[in-house]
């Protein structure tokens, strides 16, 4: 006896190269902070390129706007229904925080640096990713997380932002671009608004002066629903060599002074709305023509099985390449800031890969099998209440 599979719907489909990509985005994440630590981002020419590979980042936002917006713009446009908040906020909890939990309680209870310092603030700052709020809380290990902490306050963001434009349905979805395009334009100014913050914590890192680069990837949501094969702008968008050529050009200008000085010295305002121009450019233009495709066209490399891997990986190289890093100092004998680049990347490329695997498959698989169950115990007990509901009728 066979059982009829439901068809997936559009909204959800899987794009193998978008997985290929967030390998590729958390590879860049981990070069950044190796090009920084061993003092490599100082070398002319080729230390600033090295360093802006943190725009790595934009493309992380970028994902994460154009998959979880998907479905709400499917839904605007007639074609599914949006998630209910509920499964959507189960399946955010169930991808971030179980993995996420078991490096925080690793470097704090055994990593020197940051055992030492680790009192109830920052514990409960990093378990609950409230490290951009509160002083002094980012630690040795785990200072990547103030991006993640962003991405968490996006995930409970995102529902109050599709509600504010549900009524932007049918014919009116066209209008949905235009105001997502308003508001990356107002989010970039936030950096110029005198907003109050705690010492130490700078408002620049707060999901508002963020939101371009995930209002990047929601764009390109609404417009895989609006797109023609005929029509001129689809044509550029999927071509690859422009679109990416684009991004190019964007990403070294973040290099230079347009993207803010190196290191940790803090930007000009100016700078700061510069640099998340030039990132909301680098995560469309590598993810537009990946996701508005002419047809029969592929991605060899991002589709490729290496870069699937990569892609199942991320977040566990995302989390532990940081603690990594950390330990591979002294145990090699290596002095910070003292160059080693290339030996430094290989050591922390070879053993954080294995860290992620494990992450995956003992941690961030079986949280995603337990929602996926959880959902369908869910599913049963709704259509078992409406069949009461219906034979009662």
């Amino acid at each position: 006896m066979t059982t009829a599979t439901a068809p997936v719907s559009p909204s959800r489909a899987f794009i193998p190269a978008l997985e290929g990509m967030r390998g590729m985005a958390a590879l860049g994440v981990l070069v950044t902070h190796v090009a920084f630590q061993t003092g490599t981002s100082r070398t002319p020419v080729l230390g600033p390129i090295l360093e802006r590979f943190d725009m790595a980042v934009a493309i992380f936002f970028a994902l994460s706007g154009f998959l979880l917006w998907r479905p709400h713009a499917a839904a605007a446009h007639g074609h599914d229904r949006a998630p209910r908040a509920s499964r959507y906020l189960l399946h955010r909890v169930a991808r971030v925080l179980p993995a996420y939990w078991v490096v925080v309680v690793f470097v704090l209870v055994l990593l020197p640096g940051a055992a030492h310092s680790a009192n109830l603030p920052v514990w409960l700052s990093n378990l609950f990713l409230l490290q951009v709020f509160v002083p002094l809380t980012l630690t040795d290990g785990l200072t990547q997380m103030w991006s993640l902490s962003v991405e968490m306050a996006f995930y409970l963001v995102l529902p109050l932002l599709a509600w504010l434009v549900v009524r932007l349905r049918g014919r009116a979805a066209r209008w949905r671009v235009p105001v997502l395009l308003g508001l990356i334009a107002v989010s970039l100014t936030w950096n110029l608004w005198p907003v109050p913050s705690p010492d130490a914590i700078h408002a620049d890192n707060w999901l508002p002066a963020y939101l371009p680069w995930f209002a990047a990837g929601m764009v390109l949501a609404e417009l895989t629903c609006l797109v023609r094969p005929e029509a001129r702008w689809a044509r550029l968008l999927s071509s690859q060599p422009l679109m990416w050529a684009l991004a190019l050009a964007a990403f070294l200008l973040s290099a230079t002074e347009f993207g803010g000085p190196a290191g940790l010295e803090r930007a000009q305002p100016w700078q700061y709305a510069m640099k998340m121009v030039l990132g909301t450019v680098i995560g469309f233009g590598l993810l537009a023509p990946l996701v508005i495709r002419r047809p029969g066209a592929a991605n060899r490399w991002l589709e490729s099985s290496t870069a699937a891997i990569l892609g199942r990986w991320s977040y566990g190289i995302f989390l532990w390449h940081l603690v990594v890093l950390t330990v591979v100092f002294p145990v090699f004998g290596i002095i910070p800031f003292n160059g080693h680049f290339l030996y430094v990347i290989t050591l922390t490329t070879a053993l954080t890969l294995p860290l992620a695997a494990a992450s995956f498959a003992l941690v961030e698989e079986p949280a995603r099998r337990w929602a996926a169950r959880w959902d369908r115990r869910t599913a049963a007990r709704v259509d078992s209440g409406a069949e009461s509901i219906s034979s009662v009728r």
